[in-house]
């Protein structure tokens, strides 16, 4: 099918598996027996309204991180209370333009508390506290620990305490990331405990619920075992269980996946346009590059690469290029692919989360197409543009 539609779109071309994103989705409410569980889609993982939409019918809540995220999701009928808004170095204009929409604030600085508690006292709000717990998969995405710009530390509770008492605030959620692509389930456990340590019901009586963040794993390189997400569950659970007997209260558990529900279910289709031998190394050049996935090139990340046209060609040593003006703009270095061939189709694998959404239109390409699979049938959701378009587009804006 991936051919087909290579063919048919023409390339580069994202496609989705609109079934496997319901399939993830639905498992972590298997993985996580907890009755009052909700599960916040980040949407900065892949903004696609199809997605977004699909997502919806399964009564999904939504991570949002910025105004305009906040806005998309009001557009596709999202209701306020099922998005949370975690605010990161914000404007004043931007404070006002999200509080108006009646979507709560997810607030990790002592600066905007303040700012916000003067502005709209007696509101509610949820807090975002640094965990301590340094964990995920690059530097880049590691969001705990004290080099990191998010959240309060929790040294700072008496001073959250202060701001909320002068303004009448009323606490209902505290929330924590510890970073993203985390393989040491420990370090989740250990984030989530230091976390629960400061919420103690005579200091934040009025919650409802605690948010522990995202960053489950996927497997992005084959021979990657999968996480016992069952085991891992169950750690979860009673580490929450015991937390709730002791508070009092049963509260809602929260969790933040992105890239764990959508990662898996997206394809870059690229074809091979160039072979070049430099002494024995090897270089294959596409008609896509870093721009539209930056992640090999941001992150050192792996995505594992398929050859749909020779699938079973003699495996030779490659460095997958693009077409932009980097030398750095590879998709893998010497990997070992089956044979290539000019005009061959290939298949970038995992390419659902952070790819699309991270894409840009450096050296001015513009972006793929996106197509959605759902029940067998694929659906262009969004079209590229052609280069009169994009040439088009930039001097409206700029005029």
């Amino acid at each position: 099918m991936l051919i087909n539609l290579a063919e048919v779109y023409g390339t580069p071309l994202y496609v989705y598996d609109g079934d496997l994103i319901v399939k993830r989705y639905k498992e972590l409410f298997d993985f996580i027996k907890w009755s009052n569980l909700r599960i916040y889609y980040a949407m900065k993982a892949n903004y696609n309204i199809a997605i977004l939409r699909l997502l919806k019918e399964h009564d999904a809540y939504l991570d949002t991180v910025s105004p305009a995220e906040v806005k998309l999701a009001l557009k596709l009928e999202y209701s306020p209370d099922h998005l949370l808004f975690t605010a990161n170095n914000l404007t004043e204009e931007e404070m006002e333009e999200v509080q108006a929409t009646g979507v709560l604030f997810n607030i990790g600085s002592l600066s905007r508390l303040r700012k916000y508690a003067k502005k709209y006292p007696n509101s509610k709000v949820c807090l975002r506290f640094n965990p301590d717990v340094v964990a995920g998969a690059h530097e880049k995405i590691q969001t705990g620990g004290n080099l990191t710009k998010f959240g309060i530390l929790m040294q700072d509770v008496p001073k959250v305490k202060a701001i909320v008492k002068e303004f009448g605030l009323k606490v209902i959620g505290l929330h924590e990331h510890t970073g993203s692509g985390i393989k040491n389930t420990d370090k989740v456990f250990q984030s989530m405990k230091n976390l629960l340590s400061i919420a103690k019901k005579e200091d934040f009586p009025d919650l409802k619920f605690v948010d522990f963040g995202g960053g489950f794993k996927v497997p992005y390189n084959p021979t990657e075992q999968r996480i016992d997400y069952l085991k891992f569950g169950k750690g979860i659970t009673q580490i929450f269980s015991a937390f709730c007997e002791e508070y009092g209260k049963e509260l809602y558990m929260c969790f933040e996946p992105g890239k764990y529900i959508v990662a898996e279910s997206g394809y870059l289709i690229v074809q091979v346009n160039t072979l070049k031998n430099n002494r024995g190394r090897l270089i294959a050049g596409t008609n896509s590059g870093f721009p539209q996935l930056i992640r090999p090139m941001f992150y050192n990340a792996y995505h594992h690469v398929l050859n749909l046209s020779n699938p079973y060609g003699d495996p030779k040593r490659y460095d997958l290029c693009g077409n932009i003006c980097e030398t750095g703009d590879r998709f893998a270095e010497d990997r070992e692919i089956p044979e290539l061939r000019e005009g061959d189709y290939l298949a970038i694998q995992n390419a659902g989360a952070y790819c699309y959404s991270m894409g840009g239109i450096y050296n001015l390409r513009s972006m793929p197409s996106e197509i959605l699979i759902a029940d067998g049938k694929p659906k262009l959701v969004r079209k590229r543009m052609s280069n009169e378009e994009l040439v088009d587009y930039i001097i409206d804006v700029s005029e």
